[in-house]
């Protein structure tokens, strides 16, 4: 089935794209796993991307976010190349990491953790700080990509934002909630993830967050890790739209129960409404 679903696409690649695809083929073997995702991206380059999931491939992310970051930028073209991530750790995996290395872009890194590389900013990222973050480290007001990945505040940071305006907002949300729930932590700028499923927001919250700041969800990856947002004016002829509940992701991490993943073990606090 994936050998006729490629050879329909290759044939009605152009004849440049279709070289392209052969060479990647040919002589460089190790992008035969990504070689699907690849040739889909060729062929869907002037098309409207109906899911995202079709184009993850993994080089610096934890999950597929890299392949779908990629066909994002692809649709909409960039501007100033610029990406702000915080809570990325030592650096090694992360979401702009294939940008800044294989793409030049310029970076804004931060994280509150020990052994950061030279260049990730050590700050602790809050509600209260992150305007003013921004500013500090001479952020544009328009820029090309957000990811937030703090493990707990994330819906709360991401909602006191309110001078930049990234084109798009890559965002841990928190898929052992059900789609249909609209939950959140409750704010608490001290607090850190206890490795429990109270932390970040529904996808629900998320998506209506999104909403309210000029955004549209257009997908989450396959792990159910990570919540896709592009600004509004950059949606039409680019991507198609679906409901909340199609795009969710359930989580495709952590303890089985029934043979389905549960994600992060229970915890005992109550999300909050919002």
């Amino acid at each position: 089935m994936i050998k006729k679903l490629l050879k329909i696409i290759y044939l009605k690649l152009p004849k440049r794209q279709k070289e392209k695809a052969i060479y990647y083929y040919k002589w460089r073997p190790y992008f035969h796993k990504n070689f699907i995702a690849a040739l889909i991206r060729l062929f869907m380059k002037n098309k409207k991307i109906r899911n995202i999931n079709l184009f993850e491939q993994r080089f610096y992310s934890q999950n597929g976010e890299d392949g779908i970051i990629k066909i994002i930028f692809d649709k909409i073209g960039t501007t100033n190349k610029f990406c702000v991530e915080f809570g990325v750790g030592n650096g090694t995996e992360c979401n702009t990491q294939y940008l800044i290395k294989k793409q030049g872009w310029n970076f804004l890194h931060m994280d509150c953790g020990d052994k950061l590389s030279p260049s990730t900013k050590k700050e602790t990222v809050t509600a209260e700080n992150i305007n003013s973050l921004f500013k500090k480290y001479k952020v544009s007001k328009e820029f090309d990509l957000l990811s937030i990945d703090i493990n707990f505040n994330d819906y709360w940071v991401w909602k006191a934002i309110d001078v930049y305006s990234p084109r798009v907002v890559v965002i841990e949300y928190n898929s052992s909630i059900p789609p249909t729930e609209s939950k959140t932590v409750k704010y608490d700028p001290n607090a850190q993830w206890d490795g429990t499923n109270y932390f970040g927001a529904s996808l629900f919250a998320l998506a209506k967050l999104g909403k309210s700041k000029g955004y549209t969800l257009i997908g989450c990856d396959r792990m159910g890790s990570n919540a896709f947002f592009v600004r509004n004016d950059l949606i039409k002829e680019n991507f198609q739209i679906k409901s909340v509940e199609k795009i969710y992701k359930p989580p495709r991490y952590g303890k089985k129960v029934n043979g389905r993943c549960i994600g992060h073990p229970q915890s005992n606090k109550s999300m909050t409404p919002v």
